[in-house]
């Protein structure tokens, strides 16, 4: 949150979600007083460069200029999974927006690829499969469990309560560990504590138990019809995960379709940095 035009990044590939993630970014930039999005098109080898600018430009300069939002267009060479990151913190992009297919999608970004993308950055991801809603995020579900890295959320919870002020639901996983329920009250205690002071809106709820706790997130945003989901990664994801499915990569693909706002564990910020 460092670039005082608030950036936000887009990867561009040319296809419909790709769209929905610029009018998702649109209604970001409205309520962030964002002054410039950039469309980051990534390619293979160089023979195409010249090419995918000129129709790259020409999306820009179609979009250029609505809510008075510049629009910068970027073609570089690279892979989704480092070249995203890399240009979000070239920029000092804010958020990514990123559109994907979900799970049975016609192209390679569905979940676990995703998944690949969005841990190679430090920038929050949301990940968008359909055209925003007409209203504003006015309903935010916010999971919270027994990992440290959970207290990271509260400086995006900030962001959003200070530019669309939701209502956040807080939903804490429903566990017998007598370990993981010491760990989680102690992080709803802190997270109570912040939000009381800073007036945000919140309630929580107790997930039931009886599925993956993954998928009882994704139950409990489609039965509040949620705008907004919001993740935290886990921290140093390996083969395995993706692999096996972390649990990340099966919200992120959710078929609710809703979106879904994805916070990578970071060492080098702290809870207190984005309370401003």
């Amino acid at each position: 949150m460092k670039n005082e035009n608030h950036i936000i990044l887009i990867p561009w590939d040319f296809t419909p979600v790709a769209e929905c993630a610029l009018l998702h970014a649109y209604k970001f930039a409205e309520k962030a007083e964002s002054k410039k999005i950039v469309l980051l098109h990534i390619i293979k080898n160089d023979k195409e460069r010249e090419e995918a600018q000129k129709k790259l430009n020409e999306v820009a300069d179609n979009n250029r200029g609505k809510n008075g939002i510049d629009i910068e267009a970027i073609v570089r060479k690279g892979t989704i999974f480092t070249t995203i990151g890399e240009v979000a913190s070239e920029v000092e992009s804010e958020l990514v927006i990123m559109g994907t297919h979900g799970l049975r999608g016609m192209q390679k970004l569905t979940g676990s690829w995703a998944l690949k993308v969005i841990v190679s950055s430090k920038v929050p991801f949301v990940v968008v499969q359909e055209n925003p809603n007409e209203t504003d995020l006015r309903d935010i579900v916010l999971p919270i469990d027994f990992k440290k890295e959970s207290k990271e959320m509260l400086n995006w919870v900030n962001y959003l309560h200070k530019n669309f002020n939701p209502k956040f639901h807080i939903v804490k996983p429903n566990t017998t560990d007598v370990g993981f329920i010491k760990r989680i009250k102690a992080n709803i205690v802190f997270a109570r504590k912040i939000m009381d002071a800073k007036g945000i809106d919140y309630e929580i709820h107790t997930a039931e138990g009886k599925k993956n706790f993954g998928v009882e997130i994704m139950e409990f945003g489609k039965s509040i019809t949620a705008d907004l989901i919001l993740i935290l990664t886990t921290k140093n994801i390996g083969l395995a995960d993706y692999v096996v499915g972390a649990q990340e990569q099966y919200i992120i693909a959710n078929s609710s379709k809703t979106p879904i706002m994805v916070v990578n564990p970071r060492a080098d910020l702290t809870v207190w940095e984005g309370f401003n």
